[in-house]
């Protein structure tokens, strides 16, 4: 990667770093802008080393959908001992956070969007900013929903005086920066399927329905979501559990963007397949709540956990034995993911590789947005029962459509149910219920399993927006002021 980056709490910058080439000695060829886009994709999940951070899946244990026995991500520590500004993991550690992880990548962006017009001319210059402007407004979207307020920064870093303190920005403005970003990549991007891994204007559009719905701009939420879903490039996958393991990934008409990985050159360096289910690990266990959300035929149950006395033929991934709760990896009282698992993988033991891609987005995700932006918008008419109907009867999955005349509120629930089973262990659960104004009904208090009813999980309602890292804090008092309530 030939960008230059720093976080921003930098007060020294070192424009020549022994593993780097300085942007001055480097923009010299429009091989050069392809070298250094690809180093703005490679930083959504190799980060000092750190893939988690931009794993969808791992978000789940912030929610009551699923259990980390590892505590991935610090997940178990922040909802039974609740969040601090030093609680390490996704909300804090120190190089690692979504944080930090998240600044380096707009930093990245921001020196690529300054340099590249050096190099590049015309339509692959607008190509190549847009796809840049899409993964700015990604990392501020998640900056926005978990923190809330954090400082916005768009000046090339090589520029920036970093003997000046950061301080933060509203919510509200980083989003006005993120629906920037996104309409500027709209522009430019080529309107055409997502299969290279490289950013399509509907995986601009598709996040940028995310961040209105979030807003709660629901009109506009909706007529985006609809330009989507009229332009008929994506459709359905006839069948749901492909769109999480390779080969087939890379052929799914579903898929809207994905951090895309590949062995043996670049596959997870900590398998999704251990660490869900391998010995030691068990960090992706569905709870019983969740179990207990499903109508009673729904297939994607089966699809996403499995449940005991599944045998190799139910996809168990140990051969000669069937699941047990309590043996063979599985925890008493919980439920072992199966979405993400190559089901191709038999016995899957510590030092395996795989390289499932990180979807982020799918078009089932935009047919959903767009029924409860309508929904919120103008009520159930057709359009949202058709949206929804057409995930439940998908191929393989063959769900019947939803009751006819239900009111707001009651459409409300059915859509809030949905989105919860299409996506469960898909990272989602946990930013629905905050943007709902469920997330301290649901969290806290929550049992997450049966058999230890004493310990409850704790949501405090500071914790819609997330203590910045305390180093962040400390580096750049007293213009960075601490979140309220940490």
């Amino acid at each position: 990667m030939a960008a230059v980056v720093c976080l921003t709490s930098c007060k020294k910058l070192d424009v020549t770093p022994p593993d780097k080439l300085s942007t001055a000695n480097f923009w010299k060829t429009a091989t050069d802008a392809d070298l250094a886009l690809t180093g703005l994709y490679t930083t959504l999940y190799a980060q000092s080393g750190q893939i988690t951070e931009y794993g969808p899946m791992w978000w789940e244990n912030f929610s009551d959908n699923s259990y980390s026995q590892n505590n991935q991500g610090s997940a178990q520590q922040s909802l039974i001992a609740g969040l601090t500004p030093t609680i390490g993991g996704f909300p804090t550690d120190n190089g690692s956070s979504l944080y930090a992880n998240a600044y380096i990548s707009i930093a990245a962006t921001n020196s690529f969007l300054a340099n590249v017009g050096k190099v590049l001319t015309g339509d692959k210059l607008n190509q190549y900013k847009g796809e840049a402007y899409f993964l700015r407004a990604f990392n501020y979207l998640l900056l926005a929903e978990t923190y809330g307020n954090v400082p916005i920064l768009t000046a090339d870093p090589l520029t920036v005086d970093f003997k000046n303190k950061v301080t933060k920005s509203s919510r509200a403005d980083v989003l006005k920066q993120v629906e920037s970003d996104l309409d500027a990549a709209i522009a430019s991007l080529p309107n055409t399927k997502y299969t290279t891994g490289h950013a399509v204007k509907a995986s601009a559009q598709g996040i940028k329905v995310r961040a209105l719905l979030f807003e709660k701009k629901y009109t506009d939420a909706a007529a985006l979501a609809k330009t989507i879903i009229d332009g008929g490039l994506f459709s359905l996958n006839a069948n749901y559990p492909a769109n999480f393991y390779k080969p087939d990934q890379s052929s799914s008409p579903e898929i809207m963007f994905s951090v895309q990985f590949q062995q043996p050159a670049v596959p997870h360096p900590f398998p999704i397949t251990i660490v869900i289910i391998a010995a030691g690990y068990k960090d992706l266990q569905g709870t019983q709540d969740m179990i207990n959300e499903y109508e009673a035929n729904d297939p994607r149950k089966t699809m996403t956990f499995f449940f005991p006395g599944d045998t190799p033929a139910q996809g168990w991934p140990y051969p000669n034995t069937v699941g047990t709760p309590g043996v063979n990896n599985w925890t008493a009282g919980f439920y072992p993911g199966k979405k993400w698992l190559d089901p191709k993988n038999v016995n899957p033991q510590p030092g395996m590789l795989d390289d499932q891609d990180y979807v982020w987005l799918r078009y089932a995700d935009i047919k959903l947005m767009y029924a409860e932006a309508q929904n919120e918008a103008s009520g159930p008419d057709a359009s949202v029962y058709q949206q929804i109907n057409e995930v439940r009867a998908r191929p393989g999955v063959n769900m019947p459509p939803l009751p006819a005349n239900l009111n707001q509120a009651d459409m409300r629930t059915r859509i809030q149910h949905e989105r919860r089973v299409e996506f469960a262990l898909e990272g989602l659960r946990y930013f629905d219920l905050r943007r709902w104004g469920l997330a301290k009904q649901k969290l806290n208090g929550f049992v997450q399993n049966p058999l230890t009813p004493t310990i409850k999980t704790i949501y405090k309602d500071n914790f819609d927006f997330w203590p910045l890292p305390q180093t962040e804090v400390d580096r750049n008092a007293p213009s960075l002021i601490q979140n309220d309530g940490y």
